[in-house]
């Protein structure tokens, strides 16, 4: 079967290139492989299974839609099924835009309620402009991708994102974001800066394909003064941190920012296919069909979202979030100060990352070792061998990134964690050369037989 995929699918594939296993089985935490195997999935959907593989809420969900007879495509027509997710979507905002908030049901990827929401601000403020950070990711589209830090063909004005280990400005902390935010205040009052009054600033609270980096609180909400103060409207992309993953509902909420737009996908479909914007009516200046999408009335994944966001709101997941991740925060932290290859450790709430380093190859001039893509892949690859399913993301694919369901246990936590730790000292030992005392004090446990491929 991996053998027919890698013949016929495209060579734009991805998760399947570097997590060569056929599911076949899931329900919360694990997945089972056709090879009978069994893994711990941190993956999660990258991010879009907040209650992990088939929780019962979503199943029931469901099947009590197609148990019905309830149309499944609607196209934007009113179904009881997409009122009944509107309402609880709107009783989990920030309640300063749930009491003045339009929702616009957008095709079912997270890009495509990127796309809306700059057409969106671009329709409401007649500019063209778009503020930007370094490190972002908002999706595959096009105005998307030129909003992410990859770009290349560059159509928006880039701004320097805080971050304390990588700190653009080499100084790290409060004082690091300080000098952030003043460069981009700076660049918007400076009539010779050359750049125009822009349409919208779009960013993530916590960035996460960018390295798992969280803006700064006190940043957060320089950049809500900034932009209202210039009649700018702020986007938050909450695609992957949203619906508790970084231990409150919305990322947000830790900083007490409210936005004018939200950007919302992933785990809000419950496990299937959904995008939303939601933003102040003031903005609201679209005429009829000015963004549309033949998809944009998923009854199944609306009914899975509703049971989704009511369960992590009536169960308190998202504070679940914040106190597991601490702790595993912590234990990570001290596995660090014992391997000088973890440079930082850091995250928010159970959207966690791991970032690897070579300590032998660090510059005069550098503050901070370079990062290691090469360890973090043997990571990676030693955890799949130990039946713990991790992304890479980060500048350099050097951050090793753990997105476990807002369901963990505080067994599975540990299980993550012992396997991880295992992986990491294996890798380690492949990687770095030794001493031969050092060698023989490390020797290597044996390891779970690898996966079939």
């Amino acid at each position: 079967m991996l053998r027919r995929q890698s013949l016929r699918e495209s060579a734009a594939r991805t998760y399947a290139r570097s997590l060569p296993i056929v599911p076949v089985r899931a329900r919360g935490l694990t997945i089972e492989g056709a090879d009978g195997r069994r893994y711990l999935d941190c993956l999660s959907g990258a991010g879009t299974l907040a209650l992990g593989h088939n929780h019962p809420v979503v199943l029931e969900a469901i099947k009590k839609v197609l148990d019905s007879g309830a149309p499944l495509h609607v196209l934007d027509l009113a179904t009881p099924v997409k009122d009944a997710f509107t309402s609880e979507l709107f009783a989990t905002l920030p309640g300063e835009l749930a009491d003045n908030a339009r929702v616009q049901f957008c095709g079912p990827a997270g890009t495509d309620a990127v796309e809306a929401a700059l057409k969106l601000v671009r329709t409401a403020t007649g500019r063209s402009g778009l503020l930007a950070f370094t490190g972002a990711y908002h999706g595959m589209t096009a105005g998307a991708l030129a909003a992410s830090g990859g770009a290349t063909d560059v159509r928006v004005t880039r701004l320097p994102y805080p971050q304390d280990y990588r700190c653009p400005f080499g100084v790290g902390g409060a004082r690091g974001a300080e000098l952030a935010a003043h460069w981009t205040q700076s660049l918007l009052d400076d009539p010779k800066s050359g750049v125009a009054a822009p349409a919208g600033m779009i960013v993530e609270a916590v960035q996460g394909e960018g390295g798992v980096i969280p803006a700064p609180d006190d940043w957060m909400r320089r950049m809500r003064r900034i932009t209202a103060d210039r009649s700018i409207p702020l986007v938050v992309d909450e695609v992957q941190t949203g619906v508790g993953r970084t231990g409150a509902f919305w990322a947000v909420e830790h900083s007490g920012v409210v936005p004018d737009v939200m950007v919302l996908s992933k785990a809000i479909g419950g496990s299937l296919p959904l995008a939303v914007i939601v933003y102040r009516s003031e903005l609201d200046a679209w005429e009829p069909g000015a963004h549309a999408g033949t998809f944009r009335g998923n009854q199944l994944a609306m009914a899975a979202g509703t049971a989704t966001l009511a369960y992590v709101r009536e169960n308190k997941l998202a504070e679940r979030a914040g106190i597991l991740g601490d702790r595993i925060l912590g234990r990570l932290r001290g596995l660090a100060a014992a391997h000088p290859c973890v440079g930082d450790v850091r995250g928010r709430g159970l959207m966690i990352g791991v970032e690897l380093v070579d300590p032998d190859a660090a510059g005069p001039d550098d503050l901070v070792p370079p990062a290691s893509s090469a360890l973090a892949l043997a990571v990676q690859q030693e955890c799949l061998a130990r039946g713990l399913i991790v992304e890479l993301g980060g500048r350099h694919s050097a951050v090793v990134r753990l997105l476990p369901p807002l369901t963990l246990t505080d067994e599975q936590a540990t299980a993550v964690l012992d396997r991880f730790a295992d992986a990491l000292a294996a890798a380690e030992r492949a990687h770095i050369p030794q001493s031969p005392a050092s060698r023989r004090a490390t020797a290597p446990a044996t390891a779970a037989p690898g996966p079939s491929h």
